[in-house]
This record gives C-alpha cells, structure tokens and sequence, in this order.
C-alpha cells in the first residue's frame, strides 16, 4: 500500500511551508513517529514525522515552498524492513566500485595539470625575484611570459599592483537561500518601517538596587525556585506597571480603530539557532518574579531546541527586546506590528554620575522606547519610560509593595 504524506498545517493563517531539511534519503526504509524532515514555516521550525513505517520517496525537495495538504513524500508500507547485514554487504560493495573510478579520476587530473605545467611555470628569475621583493609583489599574482611560464625580469618592472588591490587573499563568497523564517522576519521589519510613523526616546538606568537585591537574595531564590533571579524579572514586571499608566502603549491600530488591552502579553524577543524568535508570556500582569523567570526559561529552552510552536509566538501587545547579551551599548529596536512600542535593553557599564554633587561609579543601562507615534504620544513615550526607569531604581517600593520576601515568594 502506499501512502500519501501531506504538509500537516502548522498554524492558522500559515498557507505554505519551506522543506528546510530531509533528515532521510529517497528509498530508505523508515519507522513510523520518525522525523523526516524539518519544515519551515513563517513562525518556526517544526518536525515531520513519519506517519507509517516503510520505503519513503521524496516528492519536494530542500530548500522547496510547498502548500499545506500538498504531498511531500511517499511510503511504501508493504516494503519489508531491509536486513543489517545485507544492507552492509550492499555499501561495501559500493564503496570497493567507486574506489577505481575515483582513483582513474585523480589520475586524469594529474596528468593533464601535468601536459600544461612545469617546475618553472610561476618561479621569478633572480633578477626577477628581486625585483619583486622591493616591490612587496606576491611571484604568485604575476604571470610569466618566459618559457615554461617562468616570470623574466620584464614581468616584473611592468608588475604595478593597484592600490587596494588584495594580493594572496582569500576572495571567495558563496551564495545560499534564506529560509522561510528568515525572510517574513525581513518581511516584518520593513513593513514596520514603512507602515509606522516609527521614534524612538532613550534613558538611562542606575541598576545598582537591582544589582543589590539580586546579590542578597539571587542564590535563595535559585535554591526555592529552580530558575535564577534575573534581570527580565524586573524588566518585566515594570513594563507591566507602565502600560498599566499608560495604556495608549498598550494599544494597537487595526484600519480606523484603536484597540487596546487590559492584559499585558509581553513578547521576548530571543536568538534561536534559526534566527530570531519572539514567543509571548501570556497575562504578565498576573505573575509573579518565580512566574516570569520561569517563563522565561520555559520559552527560551524550547526556541533554543527548535519545538517553540506558532501558537506560543503568536499575539503579545509588547515586546522586549534584550541586545545587552550581545554587548550592544545603544540601539534603536524594530517596532514588532501590529504592536505599538517595545523596549530595547542594552549592557550595563559602570559609568561615572553625579549623585548628591557628587561622583560616584554606578553600573548603568541605557534603554530605548521605540513607539508608534501614530497612536503614542511624545508625552506618553516618555512618560512610560520614565515610569520604567523609576520601577527599576526603585523596585523594593514599585514592583515589592515594600516586601521583599514576599515578593520573592521566600
């Protein structure tokens, strides 16, 4: 019997999928649940397993687009699983074949560089090599016009290399397709920025109560909880209080109409092995520091592993964005429709500032609101992160309601 395996559909609104990998060969004999190959699709990476055991042959190749409920591959359940020791004989045999055949190859390739090259061909005369040393001029970027190729005096007084001009360097390049995932990101941030009346206001954060806290209570917390007390926490929860002031940011356009939230779904935006992933902790207003750092791990594990699924990247009303891991000082973040502002996070540095007339060494992080001005407001974008610089110099009062370990759940 064979059996027709079609493109599952990964996700509502997803319509095709890119074949990224086959993970078997046209006539191998596969099991049933086996993972066949790896699809792309605008949101992530998924697996295909097998739906039956039996000889599979493949009817798309890598790299193709292929609509969901289009057939992929076929599989013969009526083929008997193969022997291992005949499967064995059968590769020793074909590897004993091709053996002469490569060898004939090699010996080909010899003789024929050979018939066109000699011991000279490429090698200065002495007067020419010292011609060429003054120079600073590589033998092997001059072509010779001597017998046998070999480079005479005259090629080297006429050997004038450009300025610029890269000599024994590597130059190669190579070209390769971008996979599916990597093109709706490149889809999504030009449309961001021509959709979008798109700006960016920046600040400045003292962490050092954040640095105090996590000092005092990061060890405690990891030994209760099993996930470490870490920055995202924080962030978090004092964008969470944020939107709660200023709800325009917790907003989007949909046509004429503005739609806001009384939830906050707030997207992470992580590095996975196949570019950039953005999954959502869903009502983050609800959780706690234990909830968000366990959420965050949770998320970040499984984009991380590749079994993040569209549903779990799908929505979020803002986004945070954490270039800091990657040592960026300062940037301006990519709005992620159809959202209207996300938070940039950036390294922290310890810089000198003034604190009672006085200098003092603080470790400190620049960060940066990039908003819709369509709907925001100068005054609300600075407002909010205002609101989120005071969170987090401030987080045992704003974000602890003046309890610490009740905060922490110690």
């Amino acid at each position: 019997m064979i059996l027709e395996m079609k493109v599952p559909s990964p996700g509502e609104s997803i319509t095709e999928v890119e074949i990224a990998e086959w993970l078997v060969q046209d006539g191998d004999y596969v099991e049933k649940d086996q993972a066949i190959a790896e699809v792309d699709s605008d949101k992530a990476t998924l697996e295909l397993p097998a739906e039956a055991s039996g000889t599979i042959t493949l009817k798309a190749e890598e790299g193709d687009a292929v609509e969901v409920g289009a057939v992929v591959c076929l599989i013969d359940t009526s083929a008997a699983k193969p022997d291992a020791s005949t499967s064995s004989a059968t590769d020793s045999k074909e590897e004993q074949s091709e053996a002469p055949k490569q060898e004939n190859v090699t010996s080909s390739a010899v003789e024929k560089s050979s018939s066109n090259k000699t011991y000279a061909t490429g090698t200065a005369s002495p007067a020419a090599k010292k011609i060429l040393d003054e120079k600073g001029i590589d033998a092997a970027s001059v072509s010779g016009t001597g017998k046998d190729g070999r480079i005479t005096k005259e090629d080297a007084v006429n050997a004038t290399p450009s300025m610029g001009t890269p000599t024994g360097g590597n130059r190669g390049s190579s070209r390769s397709k971008m996979s599916m995932l990597r093109r709706k990101v490149a889809e999504r941030l030009v449309e961001a920025k021509n959709t979008t009346a798109m700006l960016t206001t920046f600040n400045e954060v003292d962490m050092t109560p954040i640095f105090d806290l996590r000092k005092q209570y990061k060890e405690d917390f990891k030994a209760k909880h099993g996930v470490s007390l870490g920055f995202m926490s924080f962030f978090t929860l004092a964008v969470v209080r944020a939107l709660k002031m200023y709800p325009a940011v917790n907003s989007m356009i949909d046509g004429k109409e503005m739609i806001s939230y009384d939830f906050c779904d707030i997207s992470i935006a992580v590095s996975g092995p196949k570019g950039l992933m953005v999954p959502v902790i869903r009502n983050a207003e609800n959780l706690s520091f234990r909830g968000v750092e366990s959420e965050v791990k949770r998320l970040a594990l499984r984009a991380r592993d590749g079994q993040i699924t569209v549903d779990e990247m799908t929505g979020g009303t803002f986004t945070i964005s954490n270039g800091g891991v990657f040592g960026s000082m300062l940037s301006t973040p990519i709005i992620n429709p159809p959202q209207s502002g996300i938070l940039g996070m950036h390294n922290i540095v310890e810089r000198p500032v003034a604190v009672d007339g006085k200098v003092e060494i603080r470790p400190i992080m620049y960060v940066a609101l990039s908003y819709d001005h369509r709907i925001i407001d100068g005054k609300e974008s600075v407002g909010f992160l205002v609101a989120v610089k005071e969170a987090l110099e401030n987080p045992i009062e704003l974000l602890m309601d003046n309890d610490i370990k009740k905060a922490l759940e110690m």
